[in-house]
């Protein structure tokens, strides 16, 4: 079989034509000529119109897949069109690049589909690109996804925020948590009220109407604004935060009371304990387990937060929202009565404020919760960990996108089977 042959074959270009394929030995490169055809007219690149040739401009290379480890590079003279669409002279469209870019679509989609596989310091160095020819390649890929996606029958979402690089800097990460389809929609930077309502903007005000569950945390500048254009849906409180703040109110009660027994000369009973309180006692082997049976035969208010907590978490069993509703109003009740427990009763007068939130836990059937928005979160943290070199927040946003946008991709023939 000619090389010709299996080119045209795997990578066909109307109205170009392949031609005098020649294998450099010493640098392992096939070059091949890529001609028009004849009384072909160049488009404009601007524009799509064909127009008369102007002129040619220098020879360029561009990079196809390998072929059995060896280097593809097509050779083409560039036309300049002489639009009259446009009123200019402008630099002819190709079908298999975009720009200036040295890199086909064929082999941008060929290294995009491998670096969601290894990170972009391996896929160039398996296939001998650079680094930024990997970048210029996943962004084509992105972009050409985004382009290209869906986002008509979007109706549940999840909000949540993620820090980066230490310090304040926020990125807010919209979800989409349907059953059938979970993906990242949509990035914006910091979590402020703007952010949010930029991405009720991005949506359009029939998406939105038609989006029935939303789940965040308790940040209120996504409280507001999902109150505001999201009315239609059922505001789901993240189950995973609300433990969060009572783990930390639990602790800080802890921290409290080891001051408190240091500075009065006592035994430090609760030092080096942080764990034996906030995990769950099912998860607890061992000397941890021995040590918290001790524990809890001492008065201590740590303990007293301690059994508040493992009662706490009897809420999520109820199907009912009378009766998780019940729980809550009784909960609460008996957390006001200890005075010696501030830390708990903050958290307690939390849970009145945003009671009917967490009601729609119950009143979503628990089929949405935060266990799919966090292990969403936890995969765009390890995104941003691997991120190290980045050059700008873009293809920070590029590389996110990447991995958990579940984007369509172009089709290529250069695919593993």
């Amino acid at each position: 079989m000619h090389i010709k042959t299996l080119l045209n074959h795997v990578t066909k270009f109307k109205s170009f034509v392949f031609q005098d394929p020649r294998l450099c030995r010493d640098s392992n490169k096939l070059f091949i000529h890529v001609e028009p055809r004849r009384n072909s007219k160049p488009l404009c690149s601007q524009c799509g119109y064909p127009g008369a040739v102007y002129d040619h401009l220098n020879q360029r290379e561009f990079l196809l897949p390998p072929i059995w480890n060896i280097v593809v590079i097509l050779l083409y003279t560039m036309r300049r069109v002489n639009c009259e669409h446009c009123g200019k002279v402008i630099v002819e469209r190709v079908p298999w690049a975009t720009g200036k870019s040295p890199v086909t679509k064929q082999f941008a989609a060929f290294l995009g589909s491998w670096a969601r596989k290894l990170s972009w310091k391996d896929t160039a160095e398996s296939f001998r690109v650079s680094w930024d020819i990997v970048a210029d390649a996943v962004t084509w890929v992105v972009e050409w996804g985004l382009a290209n996606r869906n986002i008509d029958n979007v109706t549940a979402i999840g909000v949540d925020e993620i820090q980066y690089h230490g310090g304040h800097n926020y990125l807010t990460l919209v979800y989409q948590i349907d059953r059938h389809c979970r993906r990242l929609l949509w990035i914006g930077k910091e979590r402020k009220k703007k952010t949010l309502y930029a991405f009720c903007d991005f949506m359009g005000e029939q998406r939105c109407k038609a989006i029935e569950f939303v789940c965040s945390d308790m940040w209120k500048a996504y409280i507001t604004v999902i109150a505001d254009r999201f009315s239609n849906a059922v505001h789901v409180l993240d189950r995973f935060h609300i433990v969060g703040h009572l783990n930390k109110a639990v602790d800080n009660v802890r921290r409290s009371e080891v001051k408190k027994l240091r500075d009065a000369g006592k035994p430090a009973y609760l030092k080096k304990c942080r764990w034996v309180f906030l995990k769950k006692k099912k998860r607890l082997w061992g000397k941890p387990r021995a040590r918290l049976r001790e524990l809890l035969e001492m008065n201590l208010r740590t303990v007293k937060a301690y059994l508040f907590k493992e009662d706490f978490d009897h809420l999520w069993t109820y199907k009912s929202v009378t009766w998780a509703n019940k729980f809550i109003n009784q909960w609460t009740k008996d957390v006001m009565r200890h005075r010696s427990l501030p830390e708990l009763k903050k958290f307690a007068r939390m849970i009145r404020g945003h009671q009917d939130l967490i009601l729609n836990y119950f009143r979503a059937k628990k089929e949405f919760s935060s266990g799919i928005v966090e292990g969403f979160n936890n995969k765009a943290k390890l995104t941003i960990r691997k991120s190290y070199g980045f050059r700008s927040d873009k293809l920070r946003e590029i590389a996110l996108y990447h991995t958990l946008g579940n984007l369509p991709v172009p089709e290529i023939t250069h695919r593993f089977v």
